[in-house]
């Protein structure tokens, strides 16, 4: 086997769905260096990754904005990322970003087998692709072990997999201890945001934050549960929100995480109830049980994997879902999600029940 690049500027549940591969290569052949290209909030899910030997950062968004203020920084900082990418000597790139720029980036940094998948002819600089117009019928596990079939490798894993490091596990223990929170209480997570990767767009993946703070007090009432509320300085409105519908009180540790330290709260829960986002499928990584609200995304195809009883997915049966296909919104769908309105407090309770 050869040095294997991976390359993928999606967000957190994207680059997670990966990790299966990045397994499945680095324990076949380990004496072969693996690397990752990635963005800078996803990489928190890989640098504690033992099968992850070198970690590239590109935030497209960011070295457009330092383009535009400065040729010549810009010109240095991707002369640099270059530089480290051909330092590791990798013959393969596995190209999940379908955007012609990176099978760029892997031709100019001398990569010589680049595979990737092949969207609207973008895939110009890859020698193996697979044609695609977008994903369907099958989960992106799946989807994405289909390049790994292609260079003659049949995956060993499929479930994404995350790895913590002590001081955030730390942090983690020493927010819940200062507030009161024991080892044997039972504890519940709410993450009402989720989808940042989608910009403006998230709220139309989000269940209304006032239900959360609803569902919060069914769940303290039946179970005498502690509630941590969870998500990063974005979501802080949301938190408020769901504060806001809670009578009993709760810990809001919004905002007060890196997204490691998310990670390793959401492993002290014994669930989390969200939405459909990357910290769903980070404790689908760390066998976290969880309840997740899914609106116009497919399950089937970005739900939790694999299958399994630990993770219940509630879902409107309206006949116009899911109507996020081939990486598009439905117009309909911009002006609000009807679907997951539909989702009563109730509804979603009868599920938590089933895993407390």
């Amino acid at each position: 086997m050869k040095n294997v690049l991976f390359i993928n500027p999606f967000g957190i549940g994207d680059v997670l769905f990966t990790t299966p591969l990045v397994h499945t290569l680095k324990e076949s052949f380990p004496e072969n260096r693996v690397g990752y290209l990635v963005n800078k909030r996803s990489a928190s899910v890989l640098r504690d990754n033992p099968y992850v030997d070198s970690v590239f950062i590109y935030d497209r968004d960011e070295f457009e904005k330092l383009r535009r203020s400065s040729t010549l920084e810009w010109a240095k900082k991707a002369f640099l990322l270059l530089r480290a990418i051909q330092k590791e000597h990798y013959n393969l790139a596995l190209d999940f970003s379908l955007n012609t720029q990176y099978g760029f980036l892997s031709w100019l940094a001398g990569i010589k087998e680049r595979a990737g998948f092949d969207y609207k002819k973008r895939g110009m600089f890859l020698t193996r692709k697979i044609s695609l117009d977008g994903f369907v019928n099958a989960h992106m596990v799946e989807q994405y072990a289909s390049l790994l079939r292609m260079v003659g490798i049949e995956p060993s894993y499929r479930k994404p997999e995350v790895y913590l490091n002590r001081l955030a596990q730390n942090k983690a223990d020493a927010l819940l201890s200062g507030s009161g929170i024991k080892e044997g209480d039972i504890l519940v997570g709410l993450l009402p945001g989720g989808g940042r990767s989608w910009g403006k767009d998230a709220r139309v993946k989000q269940w209304p934050p006032e239900r959360f703070g609803q569902l919060a007090d069914k769940i303290i009432e039946n179970y005498h549960a502690k509630i941590i509320i969870m998500g990063d300085s974005e979501e802080e409105m949301l938190a408020k929100k769901v504060k806001e519908n809670i009578r009993y009180g709760a810990l809001d540790c919004t905002g007060k995480t890196s997204v490691v330290e998310l990670a390793a709260l959401i492993k002290r829960t014994c669930l989390l109830v969200c939405n459909d986002g990357g910290p769903l499928h980070i404790a689908v990584g760390l066998g976290v049980k969880t309840v997740s609200l899914f609106g116009p995304v497919d399950d089937a195809v970005y739900g939790p994997y694999p299958p399994s009883g630990m993770h219940i997915v509630m879902k409107s049966q309206m006949p116009c879902r899911p109507c996020y296909r081939n990486f598009r919104l439905s117009r309909i769908c911009t002006q609000g999600s009807d679907c997951l309105q539909e989702i009563g407090v109730e509804d979603v309770f009868e599920n938590v029940k089933k895993l407390l």
